[in-house]
This record gives C-alpha cells, sequence and structure tokens, in this order.
C-alpha cells in the first residue's frame, strides 16, 4: 500500500478526525463475531455462518484539519456506512472515532445533540430543503433551530449565500431552482453553521453531468477559502481526483488503498484499483512538479556576454534571473542576447522575454499541456511566493507524457 501521509494542508485549519479499528456488523448479537474464530473470514462466510453483513471491518485512517478525504468505491463498498457512522446516524459495533481529543462513539445524547449543532454538518444526495421556506429560510434553517433570531440567522444566510453563488435568489422557491441550485442552498445550509467538519455525501451524483463537473470545481474553489476539514463520499473517481487532497478506496467495507490522487493512479496497490482508475488520464494528476528541470540563473546586472557564457557552459539556450532571495525576476533566450548585439542601439542591457509566464509546480500535465501549447520556448516555475523552483520544457513534457502512457 502506498504511503497514506497527509498531504501539505494549511496548519491554521481547527479539527481534524482519527479514526481507529471501526467496525459496523448488522444482525442479532454482533459482538459474536468478535469471539468467533471466523472474524478474519469474507462477509460471505460471515453472514453465511453467523447471519451477521460486515458493512465495516477494521477501518483506521486520519484526516488532517483543513484536508478534503475522499472515501470512494463501488455500491456496497461501505462507505456511506462509514460516513454516517462519522456522525453516529449509524452507531459503531466498536472502534474509535476521534474528534478533538474525544471519543465520540462514547457521547451520550445531549454530547451528540451538541457535537452535531455544533462541530459537524452534512449534506445529502437529495437536497432536503424545506418546500415551504425560499432560499433564505432554507439556508437559515440549522440557525433557526439553534434558536438564533431570525435577522441575525438571515444575515449569516446571506453572506454563506453569496459565497456559494446564490446572491439575488434568497426569495426564490424549490421549484425556481434547477438540481445544481438546490444543491447550493444545502450547501449553504451546512456552511451557516459554521462547522468545523463537513460531511458530504456523494452531494452532486443526481446532477447533470456538466452541473456536476461545475458543482465539484466551485466546491474546490471554495475550500481554499474556507477550508473546512470535509469527507466526501463518490463513486466516481474523476469526481474524487478534481476535489480531493487525498483518497480511500474501499471494498467489502475495508479501505485497500489510501493515497493522493497521483499516488493511486500511478502505483495502484492491486488488480482492481488498477482497474478502478484505468479510465483517468495520468496527465490529469501528475503534476510539473514532477518533470521540473534545473535551470542556470544569473543576478542583475550581469552583461549579456556574462550570460552568454554562462548559456554556452550549461549548453543551455536559456538562463534565469533571480534576485538575491532566489525570486524569479525573468527569462533570457540565447536569441534575445543575439538580437541585442546586432541592434543598432547602444543599450546593451538584458531585456527580458516579455511572453514568459511563470506556472505553479501544483500545475498538472493536462493544464501544461494547454499552456506549452503556445510556448516553443521553456516555462519557469515558481512558488507561490514567486521563489524560482526550475524549468519546463517541451521535450521534458513529451517525454513525461511518453512515458505516462
Amino acid at each position: 500500500m502506498v504511503s497514506d501521509s497527509p498531504a501539505n494542508i494549511p496548519s491554521d485549519a481547527q479539527t481534524g478526525i482519527s479514526v481507529r479499528s471501526l467496525w459496523k456488523v448488522f444482525g442479532k448479537n454482533p459482538d459474536q463475531l468478535f469471539k468467533s474464530s471466523l472474524q478474519d473470514m469474507d462477509k460471505a462466510t460471515v453472514q453465511q455462518e453467523l447471519e451477521l453483513v460486515i458493512a465495516l471491518r477494521n477501518v483506521s485512517f486520519d484526516v488532517t484539519p483543513g484536508e478534503t478525504f475522499v472515501v470512494m468505491g463501488l455500491s456496497g463498498s461501505g462507505k456511506s456506512t462509514l460516513v454516517r457512522c462519522l456522525i453516529n446516524l449509524i452507531e459503531p459495533t466498536s472502534g474509535s472515532i476521534i474528534v478533538d481529543g474525544r471519543d465520540i462513539t462514547q457521547f451520550d445524547q445531549k454530547e451528540l445533540r451538541e457535537f452535531r449543532r455544533s462541530k459537524i454538518a452534512m449534506v445529502f444526495q437529495n437536497f432536503g430543503l424545506l418546500p415551504h421556506k425560499n432560499v433564505l429560510e432554507n439556508a437559515a434553517y440549522g440557525l433557526e433551530v439553534k434558536g438564533m433570531d431570525k435577522p441575525q440567522r438571515h444575515e449569516l444566510a446571506r453572506e454563506v449565500l453569496v459565497k456559494v453563488g446564490l446572491h439575488g435568489w434568497e426569495r426564490s422557491n424549490q421549484r425556481e431552482l434547477s438540481g445544481g441550485m438546490q444543491q447550493r442552498v444545502g450547501l449553504a445550509r451546512a456552511l451557516a453553521m459554521d462547522p468545523s467538519i463537513l460531511l458530504m455525501d456523494e452531494p452532486f451524483s443526481g446532477l447533470d453531468p456538466l452541473i456536476r463537473r461545475q458543482m465539484r470545481a466551485e466546491l474546490s474553489t471554495l475550500q481554499q477559502e474556507i477550508q473546512k476539514t470535509i469527507i466526501f463520499i463518490t463513486h466516481d473517481l474523476d469526481e474524487a481526483i478534481t476535489v480531493g487532497d487525498r483518497i480511500a478506496i474501499m471494498r467489502d467495507g475495508e479501505i485497500i488503498q489510501l493515497g493522493t490522487p497521483e499516488e493511486i493512479i500511478t502505483n495502484p496497490a492491486d488488480s482492481f484499483v488498477e482497474e478502478f482508475t484505468e479510465g483517468i488520464p495520468k496527465t490529469k494528476i501528475i503534476n510539473i512538479s514532477n518533470i521540473v528541470s534545473e535551470a542556470s540563473v544569473f543576478s542583475l546586472p550581469d552583461s549579456p556576454e556574462a550570460i552568454l557564457r554562462l548559456m554556452d557552459h550549461a549548453q543551455s539556450d536559456y538562463a534565469v534571473a533571480v534576485d538575491p532571495s532566489n525570486k524569479y525576476l525573468g527569462t533570457v533566450f540565447r536569441s534575445d542576447l543575439h538580437s541585442a548585439f546586432n541592434s543598432d542601439t547602444s543599450d546593451t542591457s538584458v531585456q527580458m522575454h516579455p511572453n514568459v509566464t511563470p506556472i505553479q509546480p501544483d500545475t498538472t500535465l493536462e493544464t501544461a499541456l494547454t499552456i506549452m501549447s503556445r510556448e516553443t520556448l521553456a516555462v519557469p516555475v515558481t512558488d507561490s511566493a514567486n521563489t524560482f523552483l526550475g524549468m519546463v520544457t517541451p521535450q521534458d513534457l513529451l517525454r513525461t507524457l511518453a512515458n505516462s502512457q
């Protein structure tokens, strides 16, 4: 199995989840399974011999604060049972679910009710809107249940409706909304509660394909702003790699592989995962960071002659200007320097190539293809602070594409 270490998640988010040895067994006297020699047998044998159904088998994972953690699998894999156990809509047979240092499986009804009201919210596939209430009232409904006064809850609801793209629809009724808009209302209702944890159980599966793609792209963008801890349930791998920082793939109640989208696509744990992922182009998940190459760098005001010598030494047709902190300033190509030497002006200062825009290291090969198709030259790679990381050439990209087939 590949590494299950968390992705690079912001450290200022509030709450994560730690699940340990979680079991859910349906049937009479489920505890008999743990006293039986059949505990490690397959589901069919356990069902036949003990008349018990194993929905979750010894499931363990951690979700980092602010992470979007995707749980996926085919129907009957246990993913929906898992998410309902996380909010105790289904009571686990054994195991622990730790949130803020407390095991929610040990909560009494009062503690559980407070946990659901203050810490966690859920978005379902069926939107669950109240038909007699308008958009604003639906978005504010959870706050109404909490006892918040009308002006305050409506103010908060308006703020989240703006976040989900429904500004101006506050007075509309459910029948006036498309499926995607109704799901936005459901999301707004959850966000209005300001939960630390957001559980999303196949929230987009009932939508048309185009709307579904739009919704998951919007969720990814929104998550960059809200930084909630999200557990997202889906059976769609394309959806999983779009929204997820990490993915857990389930089969027969067990997690059979956990890792980043790139780890799962490029290193499937077994033939089931390989078949499950075979329809996803690797160009959608492999990042530019994997193919960045070193480049010759110089500091201004180096002369054109010095820069040419640098290129000659590196057998390169380009060099990169950086400041003392290694911040990217620009790219100079050999042809630019030759043009400067051959010009009639006396200005021999180094001019940066005007059409070279840096890209981020998390840019996928698919996106890079579009960028590189407009460029015949090397493209610099910088991080969010404009620190120079290296260059990507068309040759680098084509070589990686050839090897990823």
